[in-house]
């Protein structure tokens, strides 16, 4: 008899685009169905943790996720932080109360395929020695996104920020390298080095015993330093069958506060777990 499975779910919305988090909602729902019809007994748990500092946003989303898509997706509830406690910090909120066997790392600008969650989970069920699995992800336009990484150095993470196009051409064999592009194709990779948070599906039980993400980083390589923190405990995976649409976007092009925030937690990075500068 199949027993039954429990994921939980957490999305940590910061005045995030309501229509994008109702698509990843509406991928979850069929996710679920998915699971069922493919024979699996899955207990899902959604938690949306609203970091939202502006109360017109934080009121309208509460409504919107308790009175009308709840409606959609039985298993949503809605939890304000209390504050902007960055990405780390609302997704711990979940992650370290959860009474579940799997949890489910998401951002609230991804869509993930229906057979997502049964590929996700049926990896982690039969390969005990894996904690986490990343997806294979492409952005809305079709393009590939590279979610798993080498360890980085200086100059690849300065060239993917602010290289212009011609060079960043130039050098694309070396920045294929880092971004595991040749082992992208539809094998598994065991062994990744590091992960992105976009999509992030682990085990609770070791999530928790590590403590979760990192209070010592408020936005930008939390996951790089979780993944860190992983490889002693189990492996890490990039699963290609596991398939996500993925609307985000560099760090760079975001604004000047938002490299202030990747250079501060690149050097808290590099400080804890080594520089590597080319």
């Amino acid at each position: 008899m199949q027993y039954p499975l429990r994921l939980s779910v957490s999305l940590v919305t910061y005045h995030s685009p309501m229509p994008l988090l109702l698509q990843t909602l509406k991928s979850l729902r069929k996710c679920l169905a998915q699971a069922r019809i493919a024979g699996l007994d899955l207990q899902m748990s959604v938690e949306v943790v609203d970091n939202s500092t502006r109360p017109t946003y934080r009121e309208q989303l509460r409504r919107q996720v308790e009175q009308d898509w709840s409606r959609l997706l039985p298993e949503v509830s809605y939890r304000y932080s209390g504050g902007n406690l960055g990405y780390g910090g609302g997704h711990n909120l979940a992650i370290l109360e959860a009474e579940s066997e799997f949890h489910l790392v998401l951002n609230p600008d991804v869509k993930l395929a229906e057979s997502a969650l049964v590929v996700a989970l049926d990896f982690l069920r039969h390969h005990p020695d894996v904690v986490m699995v990343n997806p294979r992800a492409t952005n809305g336009a079709g393009v590939p996104q590279y979610l798993c990484k080498r360890y980085p150095s200086i100059l690849m993470l300065l060239l993917r920020a602010f290289a212009p196009t011609f060079l960043r051409r130039r050098l694309n064999d070396y920045m294929a390298e880092y971004e595991l592009r040749d082992q992208g194709g539809d094998i598994a990779i065991k062994d990744v080095p590091l992960m992105s948070g976009c999509c992030m599906c682990a085990r609770t039980s070791v999530l928790q015993r590590v403590g979760g993400f990192s209070g010592n980083f408020f936005m930008y390589f939390e996951d790089f330093d979780l993944s860190m923190r992983l490889l002693p405990v189990g492996r890490l995976v990039f699963l290609p069958g596991m398939q996500i649409v993925h609307h985000g976007g560099y760090s760079a092009r975001k604004g000047l506060r938002h490299i202030a925030l990747f250079a501060s937690s690149g050097w808290k990075f590099f400080n804890r777990h080594g520089w590597s500068w080319i």
